[in-house]
């Protein structure tokens, strides 16, 4: 099946997955969900296929980690599916109804948005998570994940495909793109008659590289240059703590901190309790000068990338700053959007953080790894946006969605 045909085949499949009800949407969800535990052995050696190929390439520790499943990840995915059943189906639904003085009837009510690509990289489970957001939320989905994962992606598609056949929802409401090479990216990023937005999700280059070339309407998401400032009235043993979450828990994800920053009042002593944490993990340390100073041969010079840099590893960048003013001005300068974070124990200064950073989210004593659909009670995310337009954060059902307006009269002309 050609590309076009494919888009063609997602778009009839969008238009009668439109006026699907709730159960049915939720009874195909839980037949996806337990065709993923009773067929986890084949997705499992699928993905070892992969994770082989991947370790020979020389893929790095945290990017194999990213691309790994597990017995556990499958019933954890799983349980997401499951999740996302029990949501409120957004379809259909009215928040809002006028009479206006002529006497006609508006209301606006939530709409699909149709054929929905997704470009995305290593982790296999962003096919399902995309999938099921989908299907809930109305939209036929095509997906194209990276060549890492090409035999994890063939195989979980064809599970939830086969779990569709016996159900009451067409089987191209879920499709994958079976070639990996970049000629087909680019010709799904330009396949406007059939594509009605375009999701790239993965490292800055993809999304970059997509919003720059796609003539499909794009959503940014996933540029995670993330920073953690740690303020000169904060609690260092949880400052500590907090940081070595947010680098270390999984740094290959766009919610890890890249770069941290330290008030000169306590930078020292924050280090020693922070280095012997990120120590465990062989955490590299690109250090300012006034770092430096402080770290001696623990840590290496940063060169100016560095402050720009979305690492996926266990490297953090290292800066000294003197105060909230600067750390602010620095966040504005260098941050990506997607989450930053304070450590403090001043209202006044956490106020002020919240306030004035741009970011669609910011934490306060808090790991900025919660920034994740999962975490925040959407059951699953298709991405993190960092852009203003139309949606901001983790993207669940609802950011899926649009609007229609229904205007009813009775003979009123204009």
């Amino acid at each position: 099946m050609t590309l076009k045909e494919q888009g063609a085949a997602a778009k009839d499949a969008a238009r009668k997955l439109a006026v699907v009800g709730t159960e049915a949407k939720n009874r195909a969800l839980e037949r996806i969900a337990g065709a993923l535990l009773d067929h986890r052995h084949a997705w499992l050696e699928a993905n070892a296929e992969d994770l082989a190929v991947a370790e020979a390439a020389g893929m790095r520790r945290s990017l194999l980690d990213r691309l790994r499943l597990t017995e556990d990840r499958i019933a954890s995915i799983a349980a997401g599916v499951r999740s996302v059943i029990a949501l409120p189906d957004p379809i259909g639904r009215t928040d809002r109804t006028e009479t206006r003085p002529n006497g006609l009837i508006i209301s606006r009510r939530r709409v699909p948005l149709g054929v929905i690509a997704m470009i995305f990289e290593a982790r296999p489970n962003v096919a399902v998570d995309a999938a099921v957001l989908c299907l809930k939320s109305g939209n036929a989905c095509i997906l194209r994940g990276g060549s890492e994962a090409f035999r994890s992606n063939i195989a979980a598609v064809r599970i939830m495909r086969e779990a569709l056949s016996g159900s009451d929802l067409p089987e191209d409401c879920i499709s994958l793109v079976q070639d990996a090479g970049r000629e087909t990216a680019r010709e799904l990023m330009h396949l406007n008659e059939y594509v009605d937005v375009l999701i790239p999700r993965g490292g800055a280059g993809l999304i970059r590289s997509v919003a720059r070339e796609a003539t499909v309407p794009v959503i940014r998401t996933g540029e995670g240059v993330c920073h953690l400032y740690i303020d000169e009235k904060a609690d260092l043993d949880m400052g500590a703590q907090i940081l070595h979450n947010a680098k270390c828990s999984r740094p290959s994800v766009c919610n890890a901190v890249e770069c941290v920053l330290i008030h000169e009042k306590i930078a020292d002593a924050f280090l020693r309790r922070a280095v012997p944490l990120l120590d465990a993990e062989h955490t590299e340390l690109r250090c300012d000068e006034n770092a430096l100073a402080l770290l001696g041969s623990r840590g290496v010079p940063a060169r100016d990338a560095d402050w720009d840099a979305e690492y996926g590893d266990y490297i953090l960048a290292v800066r000294i700053v003197s105060g909230l003013d600067e750390a602010l001005d620095f966040i504005a300068e260098h941050g990506t959007g997607h989450s930053e974070g304070i450590v403090t124990d001043s209202l006044a200064s956490a106020q002020r953080f919240t306030h004035e950073v741009d970011a669609a989210a910011v934490y306060v004593n808090a790991s900025t790894r919660f920034t994740d659909g999962g975490e925040f009670g959407f059951g699953a995310e298709i991405g993190i946006s960092t852009q203003k337009m139309h949606a901001r954060g983790p993207m669940g059902l609802e950011e899926l969605t649009s609007w229609k307006y229904i205007v009813c009269g009775c003979g009123q002309i204009r």
